[in-house]
């Protein structure tokens, strides 16, 4: 399976098995699931999302603060 993850200004297609789940892939790219919010295809989704073939995945950083 192929798609599209963006990452702040880091535009890739990413090759790899099907079946994986937005939370696998932010594993493989070695971001932390609590610091991100991930849109697929402009839907923000939780980390459960089942990533299809040709789907777009933007990554966009949280900023805590107090």
């Amino acid at each position: 399976m192929k798609f599209t993850l963006i990452n702040k200004n880091d535009v890739k297609e990413v090759e790899c098995d099907d079946n994986l789940k937005v939370e696998d892939i932010l594993k493989l790219e070695d971001i932390a699931v609590e610091t991100v919010v991930v849109k697929v295809n402009g839907d923000t989704v939780t980390e459960d999302e089942v990533v299809c073939d040709g789907d777009e995945l933007e990554v966009i950083k949280v900023i805590y603060g107090g």
